[in-house]
Parts: C-alpha cells; structure tokens; sequence
C-alpha cells in the first residue's frame, strides 16, 4: 500500500496533517499521537512578533462546530525558532509552518527568519486582516493576494502554500491569482466567517463578535470549493474543513487534495489525526487500492 504523496516537490510519508491553529506544534498531543507517523505536522500561525490574540471569550460551541477568535496568539518567530522547530524536528515530524502577518513586510520578514531552518513548507495565512488596506483580508481581494504572494515568493527559500479565505465570492478566482503570482500550491479551507449570539444576556457571545467556523458543519463547503480549485488550476492542494474520519479525508481527496489536514476534530478526539489514517488505510484495504494516487482527483 502505497501512501507517499508529494507537495511542490516536497516528499511526504502520507497524506494526513494537523490543520493550523488546532494543534499547536505537537507537544500538547503526544500522549496520543506519534508525530512521526503523521504526514506532517502544520504548526500554529507564527508572526514576527509575539501576539496576545483577541480578549475572552473567544470560542463557542455550535452545531457540528465550533466559533472560534482567538486571533492567532503566538509566542513570534523567534522562540518559535528556538523552541518549536527543535523539538519537532527530534521527534521526527516533517513541519509545515503556517505564517500570519498584518503587513506584507510582517510576513516577509518571517519567511526570511525561516530561511535556514528544517521546514519542508511555508503555509501562508492569508485571512489575516490588511492593515494598509483598511482591514480587508489579504485572500479576499485577488490583486491583494496576487501582491503579497509576489513579494513572499522573492524570500522563500521553501516552497509557499498559500491558505485560501472561503469568505470570497469565487475561490477560484483567488486561486488562479496565487497561481500566477508563483505559489507552489494551495490549502483550503480556512474557516468561515459566523456569529454567535447569547440569547438569555441580549449580547453577541464573542467578544471579537465575529469568529471563524468550523468543524464537520463546513465539510460539504470545503469539498466543493476543493473540487472547484482543483479543476481550476493545477496547483497540488492540502484540503481541510471538517475532517474527522477517514471517509472524510477520502471524499476530499477524491475531490482533488493531495493531502488532507485534521482540525476542529483534534478538539474532543485527540488521536483524531491518527484514526483519519487509519480509516483511509482501511478503505483502501477494503477497495483494494494499491495506490493513493488511485483515489487523488478521480471525480
């Protein structure tokens, strides 16, 4: 059985990795997870600078979901650098390090901070709010996006995975607009923009008002936007949103993700990742599928 699968010339053991934000840099999972088993391991966003995030509270349950504002709190890139990358690397990961920024310097200056460290990927998140353009998202403008994927790709010394905002009108649209400023490839979905209100205190229950959604609510959304990229460009995808089993993983990558990252899941299933690849082991065993590759794309 064949699991290997490669991201913009980057080897990978399988396809299976933790999605940003949910999963810290591994420490917190190793009681259950062997990170070296995984695929990868895709850190949680790191900025130039240490960040506090948004005030509390700044999660909420939903249906099949989950709200969350934390506003990427992260400790900056260089403790990051000398703590996180370490022990990752001892343990055996290959590491995606996914990158957020509130300039275009902000983040250029970290993917220079990366150049010389053991990372196999540079994820870019570009749901950041742009500060020099009136707090729009980098990824909900196309020539934004187009710019600052320009600009990163000048640095990078790693391949650049640009991570898609689904809060746009036409993901493909931001797709081609990565594609051609020179991204290596793509990961989609980042979360969906909700709300959440407390109906007994007459207030929005998050104290940003807004946080992003997601969980297995946002699953069938991802797969679309997945499928939709995928026939629109040809750029290789890590496909996320709402995977907690490996059949989920399975309809994403028949959808066209070459690899599939788990997230909200990680949440009340800590070995969620681990049983994702263990369920796609198993349905390819029961479908006598030799080779990943077999499934990647084929709708």
């Amino acid at each position: 059985m064949k699991l290997q699968v490669e991201i913009a010339g980057k080897s990978f053991k399988n396809p299976v990795t933790t999605a940003s934000g949910t999963f810290g840099s591994g420490a917190e999972y190793e009681a259950f997870v062997d990170l070296a088993a995984l695929g990868a391991v895709t850190t949680k966003g790191v900025a130039n600078v240490p960040w506090a995030g948004n005030p509390t509270p700044r999660l909420a349950e939903t249906c099949s979901g989950m709200l969350n504002a934390v506003g990427l709190q992260n400790p900056g890139i260089d403790l990051f650098c000398k703590r996180d990358i370490p022990h990752l690397k001892e343990k055996g990961a290959s590491i995606i390090v996914n990158v957020c920024g509130r300039t275009i310097a902000d983040y250029v200056e970290v993917v220079e901070r990366l150049s010389d460290e053991p990372v196999d990927l540079l994820e870019i998140n570009v749901s950041c709010p742009n500060v020099k353009a009136g707090g729009i998202a980098f990824g909900q403008n196309p020539d934004a996006l187009f710019e600052i994927t320009k600009e990163i790709k000048k640095k990078a010394r790693q391949p650049v995975v640009m991570k898609l905002s689904p809060n746009v009108t036409d993901i493909t649209e931001m797709a081609r607009a990565a594609e051609a400023a020179g991204s290596d490839a793509l990961s989609l979905i980042n979360t969906i923009t909700g709300m959440k209100i407390d109906i007994h205190r007459r207030r929005l229950l998050l104290a940003n008002g807004t946080g992003g959604l997601s969980g297995p609510a946002i699953h069938p959304v991802a797969v679309r936007m997945v499928y939709q990229v995928h026939k629109a460009c040809s750029l290789p995808i890590i496909g996320m949103g709402g995977i907690s089993t490996g059949e989920d993983a399975i309809e994403m990558m028949m959808a066209g993700a070459s690899m599939v990252a788990v997230g909200t899941a990680n949440f009340h299933n800590p070995g969620a990742t681990m049983d994702v690849l263990e369920g796609i082991k198993s349905y390819m065993e029961a479908y006598n599928i030799v080779d990943i590759h077999e499934i990647i794309g084929c709708i």
